[in-house]
């Protein structure tokens, strides 16, 4: 897939507030939360513009305004992004629907909170190969129960759905990843200003309609990021290069990226893999071991120990707390001599 002529168009399914990740995304949209001290939604957009895509609709409907007073109009990221917005909720397919006008040729959904490095150019070889009106990502699962699985026949051709199956009811181990290419004609069966699902009304209908759907395997990275251990597990795994995100290039599985605003003691000892943000403060005696995402502005006192964690921007850790497998939420304080193990932690919660 090269420049804008052969590229389809793509439509981000930003979505709503994020209630797994609750009390973290309180007063921040889900794909807004940092990665890699980035938000993961710039890492989404890098992603797409890897494969030449440059328009890109963003479908949303909580916070609108804190995404496009950082993204603007995308051309800091080489992109052109236009802004849907929904007054109440319409599902994952009435979000598509409200952006139809935008939408005159092959394009690209992908849900605002999966993180994948399918290739995106083969799936759309695919689509054009099979002449789909609907071409369905699938990757496989273990247990499929949480999921929706999706039936297929040899030729690839999708035959039923099974959303979030008993374990009797379980078919195959194939499920729907959340990325679709789709034809614009298929919007003509879903309804205006309407909450309809591309799960639950529009793919099964089209195969009521014996309209061509196609699912396309892939075995490459794949991660919903919707809770918090999942948000944990993604971090996780770009530190440690079992994924790698088309947004930042100079990791290295050891390195320790810091920003060169930091100020850390000479005393303090770092272990890699890990990211320290601009104008973090590291006192002495403080011990760091990987993989750890340090935000800006964060202040991480004497002897403090922080392993396997993920601060957000402003976090303070007093002295000689400990902290391990957590997530910590913007602007929290640790108190002095805490330890904390497998938390979320926010200014407005206790830990849990």
């Amino acid at each position: 897939m090269g420049g804008s002529k052969t590229s389809p168009k793509a439509v981000i399914l930003v979505g709503g507030e994020g209630t797994r990740l609750y009390p973290l995304t309180y007063g921040i949209p889900k794909p807004m939360v940092p990665v890699l001290n980035r938000p993961f939604l710039e890492h989404t957009i890098a992603y797409l513009r890897k494969y030449g895509v440059e328009n890109i609709i963003l479908a949303s409907s909580y916070l609108p305004e804190v995404i496009q007073d950082y993204f603007g109009d995308g051309s800091k990221l080489g992109a052109r992004l236009t802004y849907t917005v929904e007054n109440n909720p319409l599902g994952t397919a009435g979000a598509v629907k409200n952006a139809e006008q935008y939408l005159d040729s092959t394009f690209v959904v992908l849900n605002g909170d999966i993180f994948t490095d399918l290739n995106i150019g083969a799936m759309l070889a695919f689509h054009q190969r099979k002449g789909a009106k609907a071409t369905i990502a699938l990757i496989q699962v273990d247990n499929p129960s949480a999921f929706g699985l999706v039936e297929t026949d040899s030729d690839r051709r999708v035959t039923g759905f099974v959303e979030k199956p008993s374990p009797d009811q379980v078919t195959t181990n194939w499920i729907n990843a959340g990325i679709y290419i789709l034809e614009p004609e298929v919007l003509g069966y879903v309804p205006v200003n309407s909450h309809y699902m591309f799960e639950k009304g529009l793919f099964p209908l089209l195969l009521k309609q014996d309209e061509p759907v196609y699912g396309y395997p892939f075995s490459s990275y794949w991660l919903d990021m919707g809770t918090p251990e999942k948000y944990l597990c993604l971090n996780h795994d770009l530190l440690l290069l079992k994924v790698k995100s088309a947004l930042i290039n100079d990791l290295s599985r050891d390195k320790v990226c810091c920003d060169k605003e930091a100020a850390i003691h000479s005393s303090a000892e770092i272990t890699g893999p890990a990211v320290i943000g601009s104008k973090c403060q590291i006192e002495q005696g403080a011990h760091i071991k990987g993989p750890v995402v340090i935000g800006a502005d964060c202040h991480v006192g004497e002897r403090a120990n922080i392993e396997e964690t993920v601060l957000w921007r402003g976090v303070n850790i007093g002295a000689g707390a400990s902290l391990k497998h957590c997530i910590i939420g913007s602007n929290t304080s640790i108190e002095d001599n805490d330890q904390i193990v497998n938390r979320v932690v926010t200014p407005d919660s206790r830990p849990r």
